[in-house]
């Protein structure tokens, strides 16, 4: 029933991972509400998944929510969810990179899909094996229809999320040669996204600097190496 791709059919970041509590996120993001609940643990975020991310609300308050992954398409592309946004000229985009619809998406880890044989390997990107916080810039939209599963259609209203992506820097070009997410890393890239003109905001569409990322993980579908090092930090001594 729903295709997830990026808007030009190539099969790239739709996993990711996010393993790192609300107070990190609200933190980094400054996001004055949170309407997350108990948020989990996140190794392995496919699309239509229910993910957190901090948009600013139609109250004008930023805001850590959970959205639905995967943003209305073109109809050039059959209406299907798009998970990551490249062309940000179209008309299709333009109504949504205005400053209300920016948002911004937590990670830790995302992963890229190495063309082996007979199987492709899935290989998982950090800063570092600590897998710090960071964030993709995205968009967000309100939206109503069917979201989920052919065996299990969602019909209602939707708060959907999907982010840019861009040239691919070096680590990530070894692995998948044609785009990389768009990564926010600093307060100020942030802030310029959450609140800038869209000609400002969309200098941040670019690639991150060579060598900036590494390669944490390899052939699992969810990145729970962080999580798993967590508890044995904290696990009792018997």
């Amino acid at each position: 029933m729903f295709c997830y791709v990026d808007e030009l059919e190539r099969p790239m970041c739709n996993l990711y991972s996010m393993t790192k509590n609300q107070a990190a996120i609200i933190a980094l993001t400054r996001a004055m509400r949170d309407t997350t609940g108990n948020l989990p643990t996140l190794p392995g975020i496919f699309p239509d998944y229910m993910a957190p991310i901090v948009r600013n609300a139609p109250d004008d308050v930023r805001e850590l929510m959970m959205g639905r992954w995967g943003m209305p398409g073109p109809p050039q592309f059959g209406g299907g969810a798009i998970t990551n946004i490249r062309n940000t000229k179209s008309a299709h985009w333009r109504a949504w990179l205005k400053p209300a619809n920016r948002c911004v998406v937590p990670w830790t880890s995302f992963c890229e899909y190495d063309d082996t044989k007979p199987k492709k390997t899935p290989s998982w990107f950090a800063f570092d094996e600590a897998r710090p916080l960071a964030v993709f810039a995205g968009i967000w939209a309100n939206w109503h229809g069917k979201r989920g599963t052919k065996a299990n259609p969602i019909e209602g209203e939707h708060q959907l999320f999907g982010f840019l992506t861009t040239d691919a820097n070096d680590v990530v070009g070894a692995i998948h040669p044609k785009a990389m997410p768009v990564i926010l890393t600093t307060a100020d890239e942030i802030e310029t996204w959450m609140t800038a003109p869209a000609e400002e905001a969309l200098k941040l569409q670019r690639p991150l600097p060579n060598g900036a990322l590494k390669v944490v993980m390899t052939g699992e579908k969810e990145d729970k190496a962080q999580r798993l090092t967590v508890l044995t930090l904290v696990a009792p001594t018997l």
